[in-house]
């Protein structure tokens, strides 16, 4: 039986099992909370066939398959980890044929548009958090400026830049990929009120003491500040990266410059956000 390892990993060498090795080089250079994802899905995986990579069949993954439950788009990633796992095996000739090939991915409907909150919830988000500097500050940052809970929770006050009256913001984003998010003048002053002296180089988003603000925390400051601003959606931290793309594309935004900031690694996922927006329609624009 395979246990779930930890964040590091053993040295990769001929010694391993051949699941651990294939597993280990296959996660080699991949960022935190992307292995971690992927080394749960591909052991959930082993665990339910009881038989090593090298000798798995597509039957195999199709009764996998027929016994997942829950959203259409978790089973989908779940499925892709291992499709991606078997044809890393193949591809440096551990396995002499990619059996996850031929597994089909279930239809995942795009459903974007029911996480898009309008400008004016938004809005009505900050002004019910306006007693807390730092909860209405990293409300105003994620939809600002796109960014990822973690990214968020992960900044200190060495990835601020002072640039004239405003900065940039430099984040660590998917993939150990980092980028630099220009942040509004408003946005910018919110953010050095959080720090408590000039020299202070710490977290940005504080918990207890001066211990970095937890993604769940982080969380909860959103879904309670959604509630009181009267929104009926259960809204999560990406709502807003989600509402950062669709409200710039929306007021003429180049999406190239989209793309940039929430860290896209093609225009073919921004331009999901050109196709999200359920008031639009080219039956607006017609007489009729």
């Amino acid at each position: 039986m395979l246990a779930v390892s930890t964040e590091r990993h053993p040295v990769i060498s001929d010694a391993l099992p051949t699941d651990e090795r294939i597993l280990a080089m296959w996660l080699h250079g991949r960022g935190i909370h992307t292995k971690r994802a992927y080394e749960h899905d591909v052991r959930l995986f082993l665990r339910w066939v009881g038989k090593p990579l090298t000798i798995a069949r597509l039957e195999d993954l199709q009764n996998y398959s027929d016994t997942l439950t829950g959203a259409p788009a978790s089973i989908s990633r779940r499925l892709s980890a291992i499709k991606s796992i078997l044809t890393f095996a193949a591809r440096i000739g551990i396995t002499p044929v990619n059996v996850g090939a031929a597994l089909r991915l279930p239809k995942n409907p795009n459903r974007l548009a029911e996480r898009i909150i309008s400008e004016s919830d938004v809005h009505r988000m900050l002004a019910a958090c306006e007693k807390s500097v730092r909860d209405h500050a990293l409300i105003r940052l994620l939809y600002g400026c796109g960014l990822r809970i973690s990214e968020a929770c992960g900044l200190t006050f060495t990835s601020l830049h002072a640039d004239k009256d405003s900065g940039t913001v430099t984040v660590l984003g998917k993939g150990e990929k980092t980028r630099t998010i220009r942040a509004s003048t408003g946005t910018w002053s919110e953010l050095q009120q959080l720090r408590p002296d000039p020299d202070f180089d710490g977290w940005v988003f504080r918990g207890r003491g001066n211990d970095a603000l937890t993604s769940s925390a982080a969380w909860r400051i959103v879904r309670k500040a959604a509630k009181r601003a009267g929104l009926k959606v259960a809204v999560s931290p990406h709502f807003l990266r989600h509402a950062n793309a669709s409200h710039a594309l929306a007021r003429g935004c180049p999406i190239a410059v989209v793309r940039d900031t929430l860290g896209h690694s093609s225009l073919t996922i921004t331009s999901r956000y050109v196709h999200a927006n359920p008031d639009e329609s080219s039956g607006n624009y017609l007489s009729v």
